[in-house]
């Protein structure tokens, strides 16, 4: 029987912004997991609301934050732009650092008293600026391939640990910054980091072996985790678009109705409440 309801109210352009958003959420929850940083789905979306105390949810809401700014600065690939994407990351519980070049030693394992047996020390503070200018130009270039630019660049990243905390999901995001400014993504993102999950031991080691001089492991690390991530988050939009079509023969209200759009904006932001609906919908808090 042929209905009149609307199955949806959201065009192409909305559908991609607000699968966007979703895969954005993604990738900072995948990234912060990289660096030991996990919380709960719900907590995560509470700290969305504005509902903090939990750290961890809260520092991966920052990197959504820092996920946004990366894409929004993504035509301009600078110094000024990497500490905008770290002042956006850190801000919240690192006020002093953020947006900052460091200004102290920094290490990878061993002990948090001082570099003996760390698996990596970063180059002393005062060479950082420097290093980051060479790593700026090195972005600049337009004669290599990109997803090679990318990975080379990320690892160097690392490799300079510009910033007293936050550098992964710092680099990382940079990495979508230059994935989109090369062209490779538009309006959504890969969630790398899901890829880069699969064998995390392999990506650490590629980053060991890089600083030894061989750039082809973290090259081959990067590129090949984009395909998992591919193939996971065309499937992640394939059950939430399958989802909201099924509610389309359950939602009885009138055309034009706010009850659609709000089905729309669940679809890709599981929780909300009213005072956010509201704003969002156009309507009144007791209509929400």
């Amino acid at each position: 029987m042929a209905t009149n309801r609307p199955r949806s109210s959201t065009g192409p352009y909305e559908a991609a912004t607000s699968f966007a958003a979703l895969l954005r959420r993604t990738e900072a929850a995948r990234s912060s997991q990289i660096e030991s940083l996990t919380s709960s789905p719900r907590a995560i979306a509470l700290a969305e609301l504005g509902r903090k105390g939990r750290p961890n949810a809260d520092e991966i809401v920052a990197n959504v934050t820092a996920m946004t700014r990366a894409l929004e600065l993504a035509d301009r690939l600078d110094a000024d732009t990497i500490l905008a994407k770290h002042q956006a990351l850190v801000a919240g519980h690192m006020p002093a650092a953020a947006g900052r070049w460091r200004t102290e030693q920094v290490w990878i394992g061993g002990s948090s008293r001082s570099p003996h047996a760390a698996a990596y020390v970063a180059p002393v503070f005062e060479r950082v600026p420097a290093a980051m200018g060479d790593l700026t130009g090195f972005m600049s270039r337009d004669d290599l391939p990109l997803l090679a630019q990318v990975a080379l660049t990320y690892a160097q990243f690392e490799s300079i640990h510009p910033f007293p905390d936050g550098n992964g999901r710092t680099g990382r995001a940079l990495l979508h910054a230059q994935l989109r400014h090369g062209g490779l993504t538009r309006e959504a993102i890969v969630p790398v980091s899901a890829g880069l999950l699969i064998d995390i031991d392999r990506y650490s080691q590629a980053l060991t072996i890089y600083r030894d001089g061989d750039v082809e492991p973290i090259v081959t690390a990067v590129c090949e985790a984009l395909f998992p991530a591919l193939v996971s988050s065309r499937q992640l939009i394939a059950d939430v678009t399958a989802a909201r079509a099924g509610w389309g023969d359950r939602i009885r209200a009138r055309r034009g109705a706010a009850a659609w759009a709000l089905a729309d904006m669940v679809a890709t932001r599981p929780v909300i409440d009213a005072r956010l609906a509201a704003e969002k919908l156009g309507v009144s808090t007791v209509n929400a």
